[in-house]
């Protein structure tokens, strides 16, 4: 099956090969890979993170730094001639919270944007529902503001796909389930 999404949301869990994947596909494309990263080196262990992971990337990526103000990065980015890997969703959520911003605001933004830029898109988001109800109340918040997140990004999103142990699994388009009672 061959598609040709203009907008893709690649979710997983830690460590389960989205960002591989999402990369991978970049690459393979003939358009110029741009990478939004929303990171911030805070540590040394996150500067040797972004270190290593651009390392892999190699020469052939730009690269534009946006750990805030993802959409306008995406809209001056976004063009015909280039495919834009957004990593992470995740951690610009985690900014936001932390710079006091309206996460869920900033979401819906993000989303009515979206069918508006001029290039195609690939975001990397972390699947944070899979796991124990986190016993405070900020990690609560969190996990809430990534699931809706996900789900927003989903619904607006032409093709999803679910990493795990590096294995892609298709789930948007899908096809209709007809369950019945």
């Amino acid at each position: 099956m061959k598609i040709e999404p203009r907008s893709l949301l690649v979710l997983g869990g830690a460590r389960s090969g989205k960002s591989r994947y999402a990369q991978a596909l970049a690459e393979a494309s003939a358009r110029q890979p741009w990478l939004i990263a929303t990171a911030e080196a805070k540590d040394d262990e996150m500067a040797a993170r972004i270190a290593r992971h651009a390392k892999e990337r190699g020469p052939r990526w730009r690269l534009v730094e946006a750990p805030l103000e993802l959409t306008p990065a995406l809209r001056s980015t976004c063009a015909a001639n280039r495919v834009v890997l957004v990593d992470c969703l995740t951690f610009w959520l985690a900014n936001l919270m932390f710079a006091g911003r309206d996460a869920e605001a900033d979401i819906e933004t993000l989303a009515r944007v979206l069918p508006e830029l001029s290039g195609p898109v690939v975001f990397v988001s972390n699947e944070v529902g899979l796991g124990i109800v986190p016993d405070h109340a900020l990690g609560r918040e969190f996990r809430d503001i990534q699931g809706r997140a996900n789900q927003r990004l989903a619904s607006v999103c032409e093709t999803v796909v679910a990493v795990t142990a590096g294995l892609p699994r298709l789930l948007k388009p899908a096809p209709t389930l007809d369950i019945r009672f």
